[in-house]
């Protein structure tokens, strides 16, 4: 019995291996939208000698300005989703395989990037994710139309809202 015993623990054990496929995976996207990312970080900064153009009328360059804001917040968005992506392979990784030898001996490596438990795991991650929300929300408050004091008034609310979840997500760190 004694030798079953030790045959079932040492598989479930061994079990924790079925995490590197979310860590492999979720690496992988996080490359994926780096390079996504990246890609369209460079077509946006190809198409920016067209704003100096003096053929370029006052609306058109003021769409072409619009536009522009609202791709580098799209930028800033893809990038917060890999880094998302990325934190969480690494904590994966450290919480139930091992720890990266390379890491911890490395004298720029980043205290984000170590992750002590499930429950620093999570609070990182949340912090990031709630950076991606407030990216989304700047990104739909540029082609708000405030047609009314009520637009202006809601809009007022949820910029005092991110700065409560911002206030929160700071004061929980120092505890």
């Amino acid at each position: 019995m004694h030798k079953l015993e030790q045959m079932f623990e040492s598989a479930l054990w061994d079990s924790r291996f079925v995490v590197l496929s979310g860590v492999v995976t979720s690496l992988l996207s996080a490359l994926a939208m780096f390079y996504i990312t990246t890609i369209d970080a460079v077509i946006m900064v190809s198409h920016l000698a067209e704003y100096a153009s003096p053929a370029l009328d006052t609306v058109a360059r003021a769409e072409l300005r619009s536009s522009t804001v609202a791709h580098v917040v799209e930028i800033v968005d893809g990038y917060l989703l890999g880094t998302v992506l990325l934190i969480f392979a690494l904590g994966m990784y450290e919480l139930f395989i091992s720890k990266i030898d390379k890491a911890e001996k490395s004298e720029t490596s980043s205290n984000v990037l170590m992750i002590h438990s499930l429950d620093d795991l999570k609070g990182r991650l949340a912090k990031v994710i709630l950076m991606i929300m407030i990216v989304k929300f700047f990104e739909h408050a540029i082609d708000m139309p405030f047609n009314s004091p009520m637009d202006l008034l809601m809009f007022a609310g949820g910029i005092a809202l991110i700065g409560l979840s911002l206030y929160l997500s700071h004061a929980g760190d120092k505890h």
